[in-house]
């Protein structure tokens, strides 16, 4: 079983908040398409990263999981792409992690 991690930015660039139909369309579309759907909404984890100029960047983001048997890897490409688009993103994180249901 897989655990697949989706890591969706709070705010734009502009730093506006983005919409929460943003996030509950997301949430729809992961539970009609994989039977589930966990989102952390309440408290927005803190990223931070060094950027290509040395900066220290700060995201603060929401994570979506879903738990898989199987990864349908071109799905995932386009659905990440698809996303990027939605949220003008360069990049969103989605990671898997082997996982095991007790």
């Amino acid at each position: 079983m897989q655990l697949l991690q989706l890591f969706l930015p709070v705010y734009q660039a502009s730093g506006k908040p983005f919409a929460k139909a943003m996030f509950d369309a997301v949430r729809g579309e992961l539970a009609g398409r994989f039977g589930g759907c966990t989102a952390y909404l309440r408290s927005p984890a803190a990223g931070l990263w060094e950027d290509d100029d040395g900066a220290c960047v700060r995201d603060d983001v929401l994570l979506f999981e879903v738990m898989v048997d199987a990864i349908d890897r071109p799905w995932w490409f386009e659905y990440r792409r698809e996303l990027e688009r939605r949220f003008g993103q360069e990049e969103i994180l989605l990671r898997a992690s082997a996982t095991e249901r007790l």
